[in-house]
C-alpha cells in the first residue's frame, strides 16, 4: 500500500512540472512575440521617420531651387529693358526655360506678360473712392470690359457684379450689382471686399463668377495693384485685340496678330494706323512696353517638388517680387 502512494505521489509531481514548463514556454513565446512586434514597429517607424524627413528635405531643395529660378527671370527681364526699346513675343524673356537637370531632379520656368492681359483693377479710380460709385468707375475701362464679356460670351451681368466688389461703397449697382446684402447670405457669409483685388482667385468669391467663368476669362485678364495700366498690343491675346473696338472683327485681329509677329510693332503708330484700325478711335490707352510680369517656375527634387507663380514689376531700377504663392498651374 506504502508503495502505491509513492506512486501516486510521483506521478502527480510529474504532471504539475510539466505545466510549469508549458506555461513558462507559453510565457517566453508571448515575450518573443511582443518583442517581435515592437522591433517591427520601431523599424517601421523609423523607416517611415527617415521617408518623411528624406520629402521634407527634397521639399525644401525643391524650393531653393524655384527661387533660384525666379533670378534667372530677374536677369532676363533687367537685359532686356536695358537692350530694347518695346517688349514682344519674340523676346528672350517670353521663351519658355526647358526642364533643367539638377542635382536629384530638375527646374524648369517661364515668363508670362500681364499687361498682354486686361487688368480689371482699371475699372475704378481713386481705389473706388469718392463712395459715389459713378464716379468712381472708368467708364471707358468698363467698356472695354463689357466687350470681352461680349467677345468671350459671358453674360454682361457680370460686369456691375464686379464694379460693386471693386469700389468703395455699399451701394450696390443696378441692375444685377451685389453687395453685402447679398454675400451675407451665403454659407459660410462674408463680405464684399470694396477695394482692389490683390489676386485673380478673388473672383470666386464674386456673384456670378463660376469657376467655368473664371476658367474662360484668366487667360485674359489680370489684376495688378498700379493705379491704371495699359494694354501691351504686343503681347495682347486675340480676345482683348478684338475687345479694343466694337467694330473689330475676327478677321482684322487676325490680320493685326500676322502682321505683328513674334517681332511685334517696332512703335505705337505703326498700330494704330494699322488697315484693321482705319477710322478707328481706341477708348482704351495701349503701349508697346510692359512692366508687369508673373513668373512660373516649377522643380522637383527626389520626391520633393514646388511650383510657385511671382508677380513681378520691372522697375526702374530692378525687378521686384511684389507677391509670390505655392501653385498647381502647369508649364
Amino acid at each position: 500500500m506504502n508503495a502505491i502512494m509513492l506512486m501516486n505521489s510521483g506521478s502527480g509531481s510529474g504532471v504539475g512540472s510539466d505545466r510549469q514548463r508549458g506555461v513558462a514556454l507559453i510565457t517566453a513565446l508571448l515575450v518573443v512575440s511582443l518583442a517581435t512586434v515592437a522591433a517591427v514597429a520601431m523599424a517601421t517607424r523609423l523607416q517611415v521617420d527617415l521617408r518623411r524627413t528624406g520629402n521634407l528635405l527634397n521639399g525644401e531643395q525643391a524650393y531653393a531651387y524655384a527661387v533660384a529660378a525666379e533670378s534667372w527671370a530677374y536677369v532676363i527681364l533687367r537685359r532686356d529693358q536695358a537692350e530694347s526699346e518695346y517688349d514682344s513675343l519674340g523676346e528672350d524673356w517670353a521663351t519658355a526655360l526647358p526642364p533643367i537637370a539638377v542635382e536629384g531632379g530638375f527646374v524648369n520656368g517661364r515668363i508670362e506678360d500681364l499687361q498682354g492681359r486686361f487688368n480689371i483693377n482699371n475699372l475704378i479710380v481713386d481705389d473706388g473712392e469718392p463712395t459715389d460709385a459713378e464716379s468712381a468707375v472708368d467708364a471707358e475701362q468698363l467698356a472695354y470690359f463689357k466687350r470681352l464679356l461680349d467677345v468671350l460670351d459671358l453674360e454682361p451681368a457680370l460686369a456691375p457684379a464686379l464694379l460693386d466688389w471693386l469700389d468703395a461703397d455699399i451701394n450696390t449697382t443696378f441692375p444685377d450689382g451685389a453687395e453685402d446684402d447679398i454675400y451675407l447670405l451665403a454659407d459660410p457669409p462674408y463680405r464684399a471686399a470694396n477695394r482692389p483685388m490683390v489676386s485673380i482667385s478673388e473672383l470666386r468669391l464674386v456673384q456670378g463668377f463660376t469657376p467655368e467663368v473664371i476658367a474662360v476669362l484668366q487667360p485674359h485678364i489680370s489684376a495688378l495693384p498700379e493705379e491704371e495700366t495699359t494694354i501691351n498690343i504686343n503681347t495682347a491675346t486675340p480676345v482683348v485685340l478684338r475687345a479694343l473696338h466694337k467694330e473689330l472683327d475676327d478677321s482684322a485681329v487676325e490680320q493685326l496678330i500676322t502682321d505683328r509677329g513674334e517681332d511685334g510693332f517696332a512703335d505705337l503708330d505703326t498700330f494704330l494706323e494699322h488697315g484693321a484700325l482705319a477710322g478707328l478711335d481706341l477708348e482704351i490707352d495701349v503701349d508697346i512696353t510692359s512692366d508687369w510680369f508673373n513668373v512660373l517656375t516649377a522643380t522637383r527634387v527626389g520626391r520633393g517638388q514646388a511650383q510657385l507663380e511671382s508677380l513681378v514689376w520691372r522697375g526702374d531700377q530692378q525687378p521686384q517680387v511684389i507677391s509670390r504663392i505655392r501653385t498647381r498651374r502647369r508649364l
